[in-house]
């Protein structure tokens, strides 16, 4: 697959200084952080153990997306990108390491670029207990002795409101060169750039704007040892967990930062190397959101700032 990897995010927040405090507390890397006195616009930025300086939070009057970062091997692939976006008539800016372009119905700033693959050191298997078999004797399950915090491995997908789901898919597959793995119908379309199930989801909105990050962890334990640890510094942060996704079957547990994205620790999400095996299913009702595990809060589904979202987006320019 010519596409191979999320790169990067920016996120815009009205509160950046706050924000940045939670994804440090959620166990990603500060790597830049700008003085008391830089201009607003000053990005800090954020690491995950494999993928490198992935997050970078920037002010912006109202919580978006701003910028998506999409991984490719060679100029050739910036070359099939370009020409397609062209097809589909969007602006394109080419450059020899990227090429950029705006989804319009979710007002994100796509840069596609010429990027390393993402390497990752394999996770120990962990022994399981279960029935008829016990192959950990006379020692405590590891996931519970774990001294260290917990840290993202890799920023794993991106879930955006558009105004236009269908036209946005179209950039997302036609233009850019997604794959859709399973879509729920008449509302939203999970997308891979990688063997990850889903990189970009996009799903139907009144208002273009960041649903929620996902970022991987090593395990289920892992899940569960980081939803608590923030929980324990802030019960309010969490949002929904924890639970197993159908769509995707992965582990899940959302918190919310103080801007009002959700962010999602995740582990086991379902992997596709080969097209052929792998069929695209059409869901709706409970399998588009879960498998197990608490039910989606109301505000999960239509979280509580989307009115001020819609009024801030139409707003008259300053």
């Amino acid at each position: 697959m010519p596409l191979h990897r999320l790169t990067h995010i920016v996120m815009g927040v009205p509160n950046v200084a706050q924000t940045a405090r939670y994804y440090t507390d959620f166990g990603l890397t500060p790597t830049t952080a700008p003085a008391d006195d830089a201009p607003p616009a000053a990005r800090h930025g954020f690491a995950t153990v494999d993928g490198g300086e992935q997050l970078h939070i920037s002010y912006a009057p109202r919580r978006r997306l701003i910028e998506l970062g999409i991984g490719v091997d060679d100029p050739d692939d910036l070359d099939r990108v370009a020409a397609a976006l062209a097809t589909l008539d969007v602006p394109v800016d080419r450059t020899p390491t990227g090429v950029s372009a705006v989804d319009a119905g979710t007002e994100v700033l796509v840069r596609v670029e010429i990027a390393p693959r993402l390497l990752q050191a394999p996770t120990p298997a962990i022994a399981y207990n279960a029935p008829g078999t016990t192959p950990r004797l006379q020692e405590r399950a590891p996931g519970i002795l774990r001294p260290q915090p917990v840290r993202p491995r890799k920023l794993g997908h991106v879930v955006l409101g558009s105004v236009d789901q269908e036209a946005s898919q179209r950039f997302f597959q036609q233009g850019i060169g997604f794959k859709i793995s399973d879509t729920v119908r008449g509302l939203a379309a999970f997308m891979r750039c990688s063997s990850d199930h889903h990189n970009v989801l996009v799903q139907q909105a009144p208002v273009p704007f960041l649903h929620h990050t996902s970022w991987q962890v090593d395990d289920v334990d892992e899940v569960g040892r980081g939803a608590t640890s923030m929980l324990e510094a802030d019960p309010d942060r969490h949002t929904w967990g924890l639970g197993r996704h159908f769509i995707g079957s992965n582990f899940f547990w959302y918190l919310k930062d103080p801007a009002g994205n959700f962010s999602e620790y995740y582990s086991d999400l379902d992997c596709i190397v080969d097209d052929a095996l792998w069929k695209p299913g059409v869901w709706e009702g409970a399998k588009a959101l879960y498998a197990w595990g608490p039910p989606p809060p109301p505000s999960f589904l239509a979280p509580e700032d989307l009115a001020g979202l819609m009024t801030g987006a139409h707003a008259p320019a300053q």
